[in-house]
């Protein structure tokens, strides 16, 4: 990019945005404008209308953050050449050197310009003067704008990540994968972060102009913006809407004037309606939506980020790093608790040194941060970071928000029968349930890696019961947390022990092996739509022969822990003869569960067997399943070439036995697909399938994917996804010849 600086002694200046951008690693967002990064620096030309002189002439640079910026406060900087030596004569000390390429007698100046590696990121505004070459009135002349980002390839910059392979994926890699379900069914998304679409780096700075902080001090927020500690827990606060101009709006029920949150295939719709319509929020986010748009936005402004997603997440509201789950007895609605176990939770970590906790780096690498709005942090919905390490070790002390995410992952859970006076009894003291299979996308890689060890010791192990202690006695104050009782007057705690259940195969609620065994186990794969065939194994180790009350009961659930219908229940008597295994049938049928499903996420069966002959003898099993859904088929080249059109076939086929209505197709990817092509379908009739073919135009070349949802009126949004190899384009036959 060449300006033209007419009216001055300054002829043009070319900042080179096509190479600079590329050895700055952001040429996948535009050509057309410097984007830099700090601690690297960049080429300049300036023309002069004149030859210069370094024995008598200098330029003189400044920059200065947009909209304003304070020497002071390191937002604004003068430096330049004196001579042939470079100088700074302020606090935030850019660099400039002059360049081998310089031809001064014919007045070009070439420099090679350095941002500092704790220069605060965002928009600036570059001028120079030479009062050798112009009047007073003409000194100093704006040469353009430049966009300053964190640099993951800068020693000296707190977010520098050693291995290339892992900036190219948690920097460069425009495509990722969610993880949702639930422990034992685990299933894959693909989710389009899109952060290097040429709108992009200017709606996340506008993301940060208007968050609470800046719109009170501007200095002294766009001060702050040097650091990412502080960058990182504004952007956690401003994804959720509930404290300020957030981009998107949580719901969990309703989605009246907005579309549910599975609606969504990646980030950049999201963001760009938040600016289209004035900063106003996008309905509707949950936690994996909240999360992969958290992780554009800190991709985009050069923070290493990934997205992970922890199964069986707990949510302790006070602080006790244990959960009350209450069941019913049969006939009996469960007690509210205002805790919860979330088949699966997700948030972001970032990767950034954390010095402000400690000098030796132990608490630096991956930091947790959460965008969902559940608790609030320093009086925010916002969370984070708090140290990967930090939570490993149980040092809940620290900052920030430790206690709540370590409990997210290490809660120990008491469950509790509620009886048919509103008594409850513990039946069951577990310190394994919570935080199974915490899972991010591989390296270089579509495969699932498990980063549970990270996270916690491995569970049933002296150590980590020593950290579970440690992590309860710190004084959580400092996060203006404090811990609340959890006994009522009446309960009756369990045990601090493991699975085991109290009755009476535990006198005194000590911790005796168990006698009676339970297990929930597949008859076939659960499919949405088709009957639900499981089996109950129970098992005996017991002496003498033991009489059970079987009673087994179906939910279908929201993924955080809440019931949306009970939908199936069968009540068995069975008798358990010594060393006998046996095997009791659960079939759910589809017609009970089908109408629950669209705005629903798993199917949760529970078993309470309880003995006849000693009622205080409760055992307890339970599984959540998520349905399978039906395949979408994509047909589509392995390779195209950019800009080169590519054709596209998606077909589906109805397997219920009842027409599906009001059938949309939507297909995004950055890189492939500009913007979202969204279809109306006709209505299509049992065993009927749907053909839709259309073209797509790449943009931008490498390895990309292409992403589709179909939602009707029996299956909400039914995800595929595929990836295509996008050949750069071919040079004309006839061009250098």
């Amino acid at each position: 990019m060449a300006v033209d600086l007419s009216r001055s002694m300054f002829n043009k200046v070319d900042f080179h945005c096509q190479t600079n951008n590329s050895s700055h690693h952001t040429s996948d967002i535009t050509d057309d404008q410097l984007i830099v990064r700090r601690g690297q620096s960049f080429v300049l030309t300036v023309d002069l209308l004149r030859p210069y002189n370094p024995d008598t002439d200098q330029l003189r640079f400044s920059v200065q953050t947009v909209p304003r910026g304070s020497e002071e406060l390191g937002t604004w900087a003068v430096f330049g050449i004196r001579g042939l030596e470079g100088f700074c004569t302020s606090k935030a000390k850019w660099k400039a050197v002059l360049n081998k390429g310089s031809a001064l007698q014919q007045g070009r100046v070439v420099l090679d310009v350095t941002p500092p590696a704790d220069a605060p990121v965002g928009s600036y505004c570059l001028s120079a003067t030479s009062e050798k070459f112009m009047s007073a009135a003409e000194r100093e002349v704006i040469m353009g704008k430049l966009v300053l980002l964190f640099n993951p390839w800068c020693k000296d910059d707190p977010v520098y990540l050693p291995e290339e392979a892992e900036r190219q994926e948690y920097v460069m890699n425009e495509h990722g994968i969610i993880y949702r379900g639930t422990d034992r069914y685990i299933s894959a998304m693909a989710w389009d972060y899109g952060q290097f679409e040429e709108d992009m780096v200017d709606i996340c700075l506008k993301l940060l102009d208007v968050n609470p902080k800046f719109e009170k001090d501007p200095a002294d927020d766009l001060s702050a913006r040097c650091n990412p500690i502080y960058v990182s827990r504004v952007v956690s606060a401003m994804i959720n809407s509930l404290d300020d101009k957030g981009v998107l709006a949580g719901s969990w029920s309703d989605y009246s004037g907005g579309v549910p949150p599975t609606h969504w295939n990646g980030s950049v719709e999201i963001l760009r309606k938040w600016r289209k319509y004035n900063c106003q929020a996008v309905k509707y986010g949950q936690c994996w939506v909240f999360a992969g748009v958290m992780c554009t936005v800190m991709r985009c402004l050069g923070i290493p980020c990934r997205v992970v997603t922890n199964f069986q997440s707990a949510h302790d509201t006070d602080g006790s790093l244990t959960i009350d789950v209450f069941h019913a007895g049969y006939g009996v609605r469960p007690r509210d608790s205002k805790d919860s176990v979330w088949n699966f939770h997700v948030w972001v970590e970032a990767w950034m040194k954390r010095r402000d906790l400690k000098e030796d780096g132990s608490y630096d690498g991956w930091q947790v941060l959460d965008p969902t709005p559940q608790e609030r942090s320093k009086g925010v919905f916002r969370c984070g970071p708090a140290p990967v390490a930090a939570i490993r070790a149980g040092h809940t002390d620290q900052k920030y928000d430790i206690p709540f995410v370590f409990a997210e992952v290490n809660a120990d859970c008491i469950d509790w029968l509620v009886m048919a006076d509103g008594s409850k009894k513990n039946i069951y003291s577990d310190t394994l349930r919570v935080g199974q299979n915490i899972s991010t996308k591989s390296v270089g890689s579509n495969k699932r890696q498990n980063i549970t060890d990270s996270y916690k010791q491995r569970e049933g192990t002296d150590t980590e019961r020593s950290v579970f202690k440690h992590a309860l006695t710190r004084d959580y104050s400092i996060e203006g947390r404090p811990r609340k009782p959890k006994v009522e007057p009446g309960d009756q705690p369990g045990t601090n022990g493991t699975h085991e259940p109290n009755g009476a195969d535990e006198p005194n609620g000590t911790n005796a092996p168990q006698k009676i065994s339970m297990n929930i186990e597949e008859v076939s794969k659960p499919i949405n739509g088709q009957d639900i065939s499981l089996k109950l194994q129970m098992s005996s180790k017991d002496q003498a022969a033991r009489c059970f009350s079987v009673n087994i009961s179906t939910q279908v659930m929201r993924y955080t822990g809440v019931p949306s219908a009970n939908v199936y229940s069968q009540l068995n008597d069975v008798t358990l003869l010594p060393g006998q295994d046996m095997s009791v049938p659960i079939l759910v049928p589809a017609l009970a569960y089908r109408s629950h499903m669209l705005n629903c996420d798993s199917v949760k069966v529970s078993v309470i067997a309880t003995d006849k002959e000693q009622p205080d003898a409760i055992y307890l099993t339970e599984v959540d399943i998520t349905l399978e859904s039906p395949p979408i088929s994509i047909t589509v080249p392995e390779q195209g070439q950019h800009r080169r059109e590519l054709p596209v076939e998606i077909v589906f086929k109805n397997p219920l036995d009842e027409v599906l209505r009001n059938c949309t197709l939507t297909i995004t990817g950055s890189g492939l697909v500009k913007y979202a092509i969204q279809a109306r379908l006709a209505e299509l009739g049992p065993d009927r399938q749907v053909h839709f073919k259309f073209f797509i135009l790449p943009y931008k070349s490498g390895v990309k994917t292409l992403l589709v949802d179909f939602d009707c009126s029996s299956f909400r949004d039914i995800k595929a996804s595929c990836t295509i190899h996008i050949l750069p384009a071919t040079p004309w036959a006839g061009w250098g010849m």
